[in-house]
């Protein structure tokens, strides 16, 4: 089948791999454009433009993909389907409609469960044990559109969200070239959606990964995986911030009678434990801000946390 490929972030490759492999032509990629990022604002390009340069497909990469001009220059590619995986942008019903066999989307999800676009942090946030990925077509509306295909997979609950993308995105290359095998001998089911069961997802933001230590240890547990290794959760200490990692839950009901975000213990030999709404929450990893992601116990031994402090 020819495809044209959208696409992103290193979630999308194996996708983008897996239909290579299965004998389908990428007519082209469309990406985003390359932009400045980290600390010396150094223009990089996306895991998704490396993979098509390596294997000699043209890239494509529009400030704004439904600009008139932009679908011309789709239309003479003569794609059937248009295969979209975390590609960043709401595309137009034109450019949606363009290829005979319309657009479809890779979801992290079990749709419609975790509409959006953080469905694998917040799955793990909201504490589920399962979820799995979804192939659907792509209509106007947030990931609405007629199921066409599902993959579920459980998880277990130490699970980090770069972890869970990592095993979804080959969940969702998997699900992707059994939905265009079917579709292509013409089995492929399509299930309208039950609107009413939808939970949303939304982006998570660096404002929205700090951490609130009125929570019981087992929420701020989930928050921080949820968070690993993007937006990273963080908190502040006396006045800098500090971004957590490697949570373990440690007596979830017990409280104690200090405030929660005390640190109860700061040992060098044995690490960080810090008191919550519930319980105690023990932490094996952090990155004090201007520093590298470090284990606790040298962040105690410089002298970076004692116990008696308290994260707010």
């Amino acid at each position: 089948m020819r495809v044209l490929f959208w696409g992103t972030p290193e979630f999308a490759v194996p996708s983008l791999r897996a239909l290579q492999e299965e004998g389908h032509i990428v007519m082209a990629v469309v990406t985003q454009p390359d932009r400045p990022a980290g600390r010396g604002r150094l223009v990089r390009t996306g895991p998704v433009k490396q993979e098509a340069i390596e294997e000699g497909i043209p890239v494509l990469q529009p400030e704004d993909p439904n600009a008139p001009e932009f679908l011309e220059s789709l239309r003479s590619l003569g794609a059937e389907i248009s295969v979209v995986v975390a590609y960043g942008r709401i595309l137009s019903q034109e450019v949606i409609d363009l290829p005979e066999r319309g657009s479809i989307n890779v979801h992290a999800s079990l749709l419609p469960e975790l509409r959006g676009a953080g469905p694998v942090h917040w799955a793990i946030i909201r504490g589920h044990s399962n979820t799995g990925v979804t192939i659907m077509r792509i209509v106007p509306d947030l990931d609405a559109g007629p199921i066409l295909y599902k993959i579920e997979t459980r998880f277990p609950g130490d699970i980090t969200a770069g972890e869970l993308a990592e095993r979804l995105a080959e969940v969702g290359a998997t699900a992707l070239v059994e939905a265009l095998a079917q579709m292509e001998a013409g089995t492929l089911p399509e299930a309208d959606q039950d609107h009413e069961l939808a939970t949303y997802a939304p982006k998570l933001s660096r404002e929205k990964a700090r951490l609130d230590w009125s929570l019981d240890a087992g929420q701020l547990d989930r928050w921080i995986r949820g968070c690993d290794p993007w937006p990273a959760a963080w908190t502040m200490l006396n006045g800098a911030p500090v971004q957590l990692f490697g949570p373990t839950v440690r007596d979830q009901t017990h409280t104690t009678d200090v405030e929660p975000g005390t640190v109860l213990i700061a040992d060098p030999r044995t690490g960080l434990a810090v008191a919550t709404g519930g319980g105690t929450l023990e932490v094996a990893e952090v990155r004090p801000e201007g520093r590298q992601r470090m284990a606790a116990t040298a962040w105690i031994s410089g002298r970076g946390v004692a116990a008696g402090d308290r994260f707010v």
